[in-house]
């Protein structure tokens, strides 16, 4: 797994777990991590490899143990990068875009059963289209382009078993996410995270490459400093 730092001077600690297939090389990624940075944040950005053989090892267990030296941090997530996120322990605030805690309508469960039980960790299954109307209109050819196409029958199965064991999610966490993102199932969300804690965008699955992500960015920047909270705050402003 790689990691990096952005803003060594940074004056609080986040940590950003990005989502699969996500490179800060990418120029919406880059864009959000600027945005964190501007905010005065030292950004430990974490790219999840987009093939393994085992969730805990491969996923959870390198940013878990990185975390453990940090006394304080917000917890920002993309994605899978979520699905590690949520069994990640100490952190203040906890904001998850379009949180990959199951998978989307496009992929049968029984579809998705029957390849994971192929023994093989090559990668030899289509992802699907990755397109500017599945990720956001924002999504430039670069991105496109190097966003992996294929994934192995293990990443299925071992996906599907960390979904299947999700934790209890953090009361003061913060959803961002969009009611026509294709690659998630949104009932997790639901049962997991209260409505009101819920923010909705209009968009595909990326917030960062959405035309509407200036709208967002200050609310998810004061979500990391105050919790749910200011989304509660926020619905109960008058229009």
């Amino acid at each position: 797994m790689r990691h990096r730092v952005f803003n060594e001077d940074g004056e609080e600690e986040l940590v950003f777990v990005m989502g699969w297939g996500n490179r800060w090389t990418h120029e919406n990624v880059s864009w959000l991590i600027g945005k964190l940075t501007d905010a005065g944040y030292r950004v430990h950005a974490f790219e999840l490899p987009t093939n393994i053989e085992d969730f805990k090892a491969d996923w959870l267990e390198p940013v878990a143990e990185y975390v453990l030296d940090l006394e304080e941090y917000q917890l920002l997530a993309h994605s899978a990068g979520a699905l590690v996120a949520q069994a990640l322990d100490g952190a203040d605030n906890h904001v998850y875009l379009s949180p990959w805690w199951g998978y989307g309508d496009d992929y049968p469960d029984r579809l998705l059963e029957a390849v994971s039980n192929v023994p093989t960790t090559l990668p030899c299954l289509p992802v699907g289209e990755m397109d500017e109307y599945t990720l956001g209109e924002l999504a430039t050819d670069h991105q496109i382009a190097t966003t992996p196409r294929w994934v192995s029958p293990a990443f299925v199965r071992e996906t599907r078993h960390a979904q299947r064991e999700l934790l209890a999610i953090d009361h003061d966490a913060v959803v961002f996410c969009s009611l026509r993102d294709p690659v998630i199932d949104h009932r997790p969300i639901g049962e997991r995270v209260p409505a009101e804690h819920v923010v909705l965008y209009d968009g595909g699955h990326e917030l960062f490459s959405s035309p509407s992500r200036d709208r967002y960015v200050d609310l998810l920047l004061d979500s990391l400093e105050g919790g749910a909270t200011i989304v509660e705050e926020q619905a109960r402003v008058p229009v």
